[in-house]
């Protein structure tokens, strides 16, 4: 840790003859700033420097080195050395001198009781070291405070590590405390924080391993024992004791990003902002691009974040977006239920539904709403909640008036920065003693840039960036560039001027990852995404992400994703001309995710892509899946007609346990278009079948139909056995279980006629038991349940036991025997929580509290019943919902509906 102000008084004395030295300089000011505002004996003074070898005449050193700081120091404001009674006193503001300032973020970390705050806390006080302390300054003073220092900062460290735990970052955490555990081998917290997150990632065996170590290690270093607080940490996690798993603890979002640094003015704006509020639930804050719509509400909202205890939600909804494709209103709805912790797997797909989940949740909630950058008022409707206690703000740059008449938005429209202000937001950027040393030149870039924030924060990007560059130089090349018109006229051209000298500074290699970025689908990217899609290696490609980062180009929004603002990514767009990159991208995305299916389910016949690694296949899945969607789009733009089925193929798992329905309908609609018959023999039935499960039955008849039209022509025996198997679907929903055995029946027929690869026709068999079992065919429906129940275990295929067994309990509680019933549901409820599929569960436990009421146990049966009932309803599924109100109202009703059993 350097201090701040040492680096400056140097730089003042550079080329100054000092007899003193600088070594013995640098450690005078150094003990005057550990000990700022305290008044330290000349004695003193001498010992701490000089420590053993004292100079001829201390005190006229000391003298000579106070006369040489006072000279240095002259220039700085609120900063001086004076003698007092005893000794020398420095008067210093001490948030100037990090030392100081380190502390007194600790103090405050640590008394705060706010883990969110406490961690920020302590990350800015981490983020003020920039070395050892106090360079390579030597004497016994010296390295005592060091040591002091960097203990200080260990334990920061890991006072961070035990928030992190806390908050659920352990398989986060790992990789870092491994790395530490090694450099501080005999340090117990940190060991504890290690096993800890060890045991919390499923790794026990490594968490005891690494304990044993440990204690070796002690007992040969130090000849102890662990400590007790370690020692107990061991057994419990030999118990696998379940108290150290996370405690669940209501979410409480602060997803705002960061308050812009640079803020400047708006004092108006702010003051009507705030009385808006007060009066008000919606305010909706508009103007032109760059105008800074954004930077008024993000710093509006981190001024008065008392005002919402409930947290504050944030969504970039793209109105704008260089791509033309805005965030719907669902994908929107599920970020924001994601970030107040609801399950997004367990949401309906119905947009009505899922909207009124949406409101149910926020209901009584003091919670910020900031809705950025909104296209058109049908878009943003939908993202308001159903009450008063939620305060919104909605960014646009278009008026919104439907907003103000309808919901009784007050609309606060912004302008462009007067003269003064623009002036002062350079100032904060560049230092108030560059801008006024080039008056001139100052007020010729605020009229070039019109007052408008983004291009202000363009030019002062690129003179910060190049701190000797005159800042005439700049005027010079805005006038080249014509941003003299940047106040009025084609804004959108005016900022692609801005931004076309902006990019100058950096190499070839950046500029043109930047031209690809832009023109990349998907609202971001992540890093080996954009490596694929640059031709580069991931190294590489990080380098010139981290270039554009600090132009201000693109932003890191997460570790390891990156996205830019619309107006860059459009003038990004421009200047790229290359096709081949995006082949590269999207192939890239379509292997990735093609080994992201085969391991989330390895039982369909597999299809011509060539697979990459793949790490947390649902994880990749849930980051990706945007980018998917928008790489099938561009993929259907180009006619690049393989690529576009391929990739409805391999996001048809992720889509059916994630409960994506339309967007299972988008995809494979899109994978109509090929040429290839086989494929939209798929397709069709693929849409058949989600229409089924969406209540559409005349979309769903009308696509199997075709689907089953086509596998015929082609005979394709398979492809008809899987479409009989959706269309007896269909006759389940309509309560005709007959017809629907016909059809499960001639799917069965059909698989034994052909090579059924991997599961062996156990689908069918599984549909054809169940539908026997509701139609009382018992002996042949135990018959064809086991038979399925045993294809699916001998091929290790977790959601089909699930179903099979499910179908088992239904047979069961048909012939009476409740006990065995309950040990197919129990067993098939437990498959189902191990897979999250949320939809299987919540029939399941209304298929026990069926059981648990003809076996007359009426208050057992209201557990299960009312567990469905949570479920249902956290899926909105209506239907089901009034089904379970009907068997609870009564207690006698029976028929709950299509059974979960065949898949």
């Amino acid at each position: 840790m350097e201090f701040r102000l040492l680096g400056d008084i140097e730089a003042r004395l550079d080329g100054q003859p000092i007899a003193l030295g600088y070594a013995r300089l640098r450690c005078l000011l150094a003990v005057l700033l550990v000990e700022a505002n305290r008044t330290v004996a000349v004695d003193d003074l001498v010992e701490r420097v000089w420590g053993h070898n004292h100079p001829r005449r201390p005190r006229g050193a000391v003298q000579h080195g106070i006369t040489m700081l006072r000279k240095a120091l002259t220039p700085l404001r609120d900063v001086e050395i004076a003698w007092r009674s005893t000794g020398y006193h420095l008067t210093v503001d001490p948030a100037t001198v990090d030392v100081h300032h380190f502390q007194d973020l600790l103090g405050q970390a640590r008394t705060t009781r706010d883990d969110a705050r406490a961690a920020d806390l302590l990350e800015r006080a981490l983020e003020l070291w920039r070395g050892e302390p106090f360079g390579t300054l030597d004497t016994p003073w010296v390295n005592t405070v060091r040591t002091t220092l960097l203990g200080h900062r260990h334990a920061a460290e890991l006072d961070l590590t035990d928030i992190r735990l806390r908050r659920g970052q352990h398989g986060a955490l790992v990789a870092e405390l491994s790395a530490q555990a090694a450099d501080n081998p005999l340090d117990e917290r940190l060991a504890g924080q290690y096993l800890l997150a060890l045991y919390r990632s499923g790794h026990q065996a490594d968490a005891l391993h690494h304990y044993q170590e440990l204690r070796e290690r002690l007992a040969d270093n130090l000849g102890a024992d662990p400590s007790p607080p370690l020692r107990t940490l061991h057994q419990r996690i030999l118990a696998a004791d379940p108290a150290l798993d996370l405690p669940v603890r209501p979410v409480m979002p602060r997803q705002l990003p960061a308050p812009p640094r640079s803020f400047t003015g708006r004092t108006d704006e702010l003051a009507r902002l705030t009385k808006a509020v007060g009066e008000h639930a919606i305010v909706s804050v508009g103007g032109i691009g760059g105008i800074g719509k954004t930077w008024l509400a993000l710093h509006w909202a981190h001024e008065h974040l008392d005002r919402f205890p409930d947290g504050q939600l944030y969504v970039n909804l793209r109105g704008f977006d260089p791509s033309g494709q805005p965030l719907s209103p669902d994908t929107a709805i599920r970020g924001l239920l994601a970030g107040l912790g609801v399950d997004t797997a367990a949401l309906p797909a119905d947009p009505e539904a899922l909207a009124g989940t949406y409101r149910s949740v926020l209901a009584g909630k003091q919670i910020l709403l900031l809705l950025d950058n909104a296209a058109d008022l049908a878009q943003v409707t939908p993202l308001l909640p159903g009450g008063p206690t939620c305060t919104v703000i909605v960014t646009s740059r278009r008026q919104l008036t439907g907003l103000v008449a309808a919901h009784g938005a007050v609309p606060l429209a912004l302008d462009v920065l007067s003269a003064a202000e623009a002036t002062e937001l350079l100032a904060r950027r560049l230092g108030a003693e560059r801008v006024d040393g080039e008056p001139a030149a100052v007020a010729g870039i605020v009229a070039s840039c019109g007052g408008l924030p983004l291009a202000l924060g363009v030019v002062a990007a690129r003179a910060a960036t190049h701190p000797r560059l005159p800042l005439a130089t700049l005027v010079a090349e805005l006038t080249d560039a014509q941003l003299d018109a940047l106040g009025g006229g084609d804004l959108s051209s005016d900022v692609r001027s801005v931004l076309s000298w902006s990019i100058r500074g950096l190499d070839d290699e950046a500029v043109r990852v930047f031209g690809l970025l832009g023109a990349a689908p998907g609202p971001d990217i992540g890093l080996p995404a954009a490596a694929a899609l640059a031709g580069l290696p991931v190294a590489r490609t990080r380098a010139a992400l981290r270039r554009l980062d600090d132009a201000y180009l693109v932003q890191e929004h997460v570790p390891g994703r990156f996205r830019m603002h619309d107006l860059i990514r459009l003038f990004a767009a421009e200047r790229s001309t290359e096709d081949e990159p995006l082949r590269r991208l999207v192939d890239f995305l379509l292997r990735t995710a093609y080994a992201g299916e085969r391991r989330l389910y390895p039982y369909r016949p597999p299809i011509d892509v060539d697979p990459l690694p793949v790490g947390d296949a649902a994880a990749w899945f849930d980051a990706e899946h945007p980018c998917l969607l928008a790489a099938q789009e561009l993929a259907a733009a180009r006619g690049w007609q393989r690529e576009v089925w391929q990739l409805a193929w391999a996001l048809d798992t992720y889509h059916r346990r994630r409960g994506f329905l339309r967007d299972q309908i988008v995809v494979w609609t899109a994978a109509l278009g090929t040429d290839d018959e086989a494929v939209r023999a798929r397709a069709h039935r693929v849409l058949g079948h989600t229409h089924t499960y969406l209540g559409e039955p005349t979309d769903a008849g009308g696509h199997l139909r075709q689907a089953l039209a086509l596998a015929e022509q082609q005979g394709d025996l398979a492809g008809q056995a899987e479409t009989q198997r959706c269309l007896a679907w269909t006759w389940v929903f309509r309560g005709d279980d007959r017809r629907a055995l016909e059809h499960a029946t001639t799917a069965l027929e059909l698989c034994r006629a052909t090579d059924r690869a991997l599961l062996d026709g156990a689908p069918e068999l599984n549909m054809v038991g169940w539908l026997q079992a509701k139609l009382g065919a018992h002996d042949e429906a135990r018959r064809h349940c086991a038979a399925a129940l045993a294809i699916h275990r001998k091929h290790h295929n977790r959601e089909g036991e699930a179903e099979a067994l499910g179908s088992l309990g239904f047979l069961e509680l048909q012939v009476g025997d409740h006990d065995q019933a309950l040990t197919h549901y129990r067993q098939a409820i437990a498959v189902c929580r191990e897979l999250n599929h949320t939809r299987g569960q919540a029939e399941l436990l209304g298929r026990m509290g069926d059981v648990l009421l003809d076996a007359g146990r009426p208050n057992e049966a209201r557990e299960y019943l009312r567990e469905a009932l949570d479920l249902h309803r956290s899926q909105h599924n209506v239907v089901d919902v009034e089904r379970i109100q009907g068997v609870l109202a009564t207690l006698t009703q029976r028929d709950l509906g299509p059974d979960f059993g065949p898949g």
